[in-house]
């Protein structure tokens, strides 16, 4: 016998059926890894197309060569993609043990950790795609009133690759804050589990 989701057992025990919450876990779980191995492979495809791009330039029988230590806001994407997919990787890690062996919750410590650093992976990747937008506009738009000259017009398979590779850490970024969310759900979730279990007591 059975009511609103709460079974009635012969002793007249509530028995809580937790088949919907072991799907919404399932579910968490597999969306987790799948975005954070995304954010690993992008975070490389971000630090290599902006990493390994160069183009040589003559002007005025001067050869000048563009690469991405040119551009501090371009150091500063390589540095955080390739902490971001290394820190993926190692959650991903831990994802793929937590779902092999099978166990849907840990400790508050740990997930007080691992909340902190989907936060500081969120915000500073974030940064890092806005200050590199902001240097790739200047490049390719110019300042006049700064004197400022249009670089892309002369660099144009240099700001290809920078683009391509700003867009790459632009995916990177908006994963890492559907990320930060989901440890959020699963840090409170611990709170929330606490207070059913003593509910269900009474």
């Amino acid at each position: 016998m059975s009511y609103l989701g709460v079974g009635v057992s012969p002793g007249n025990v509530p028995v809580y059926h937790s088949t919907d919450s072991r799907v919404i876990d399932r579910r968490v779980r597999v969306a987790e890894l799948v975005l954070r191995c995304l954010i690993c492979a992008l975070g490389l495809v971000a630090c290599v197309l902006v990493g390994t791009d160069t183009q040589v330039k003559e002007i005025f029988s001067v050869q000048k060569k563009a690469k991405f230590t040119d551009m501090k806001a371009l150091v500063f994407v390589v540095i955080v993609n390739g902490v971001a997919s290394a820190y993926s990787l190692v959650q991903a890690l831990r994802c793929i043990v937590s779902m092999v062996s099978g166990n849907v919750l840990f400790s508050k410590p740990l997930a007080w950790v691992i909340f902190s650093g989907d936060q500081v992976m969120a915000y500073v990747t974030v940064a890092a795609v806005g200050a590199a937008a902001q240097s790739a506009v200047f490049a390719k738009l110019g300042q006049t009133e700064l004197q400022w000259m249009k670089i892309c017009n002369m660099y144009e398979k240099f700001c290809n690759q920078v683009g391509e590779g700003i867009a790459s850490a632009l995916l990177v970024s908006l994963s890492t804050v559907v990320i930060s969310g989901i440890s959020a759900f699963n840090l409170f979730r611990l709170y929330g589990g606490n207070k059913a279990k003593s509910s269900a007591r009474w």
